[in-house]
């Protein structure tokens, strides 16, 4: 096996350092799972930008491997793909690696925008303090409208996130997983969603009977559990 080095990762929290919240990070802590790898996982928060200026940036999630920072989830995966070619591949393969940037892009693109509108007032709520004026500002910025107003559409976001979930429910019909048998690095990118949604707010993504939620909770209860203990509003 490789040697296994020190390994960090940054990781968007609340103001209890114990809600890791971001679904970009989530991604990076489920594929780092995948691999075998526990990290150290640090704390941080948008006021903090200094503590990862080391990474030429100023986002998370951001992974010290020995001499190595790889900022943004993906580039995560890539590099731990490249980095850990004994150990269970993320991707499976080019058509596989290929496969899994349209899910991201399209979870990113489509569902990330949704799911903010719905947990807006939860994440304003639940940040450290020091953050709230930089989350107001560059959100209502963002969006051209006033945090509240913007969360007044939250249940009308709500079921829209829920009807653009039909590609899955329809494949799920006959796999269990976006990548199969058994989950991959496409799966957890859909999954660092649900998980931002369950750390950070009190309102349940999925009706009780969508099948969705066989799938998401599969994922909870992947390695070890490593997901459904983590501390989460929505728990």
């Amino acid at each position: 096996m490789t040697d296994v080095k020190p390994l960090r990762l940054y990781e968007l929290a609340a103001a209890d350092d114990a809600y890791r919240f971001s679904p970009h990070c989530w991604k990076s802590r489920m594929a780092l799972a995948h691999k075998g790898l526990s990290p150290e996982g640090v704390p941080w928060r948008f006021c903090e930008k200094a503590d990862i200026a080391f990474s030429g940036q100023g986002l998370v999630p951001v992974l010290v491997d020995g001499d190595a920072v790889i900022a943004d989830s993906f580039r995560i995966a890539e590099h731990l793909e490249a980095a850990y070619p004994d150990r269970p591949s993320l991707f499976g393969g080019d058509m596989g690696q290929a496969n899994a940037r349209f899910i991201n892009a399209w979870v990113d693109g489509t569902l990330v925008p949704l799911t903010a509108r719905i947990a807006l007032m939860d994440i304003h709520a639940h940040i450290d303090p020091r953050d709230q004026p930089y989350f107001r500002e560059s959100r209502e910025k963002r969006f051209g409208r006033t945090l509240e107003e913007v969360a007044a559409e939250g249940p009308q976001r709500l079921v829209e996130l829920r009807q653009a979930l039909l590609p899955l429910r329809l494949m799920l019909r006959t796999q269990p997983f976006l990548c199969g048998a058994a989950p991959a690095y496409a799966d957890y990118c859909l999954f660092g969603l649900f998980m931002w949604a369950r750390v950070i707010s009190r309102t349940e993504l999925l009706e009780a009977d969508d099948p969705v939620r066989v799938w998401r909770d599969a994922l909870l209860d992947a390695f070890g559990g490593l997901a459904r203990s983590a501390p989460a509003l929505g728990a």
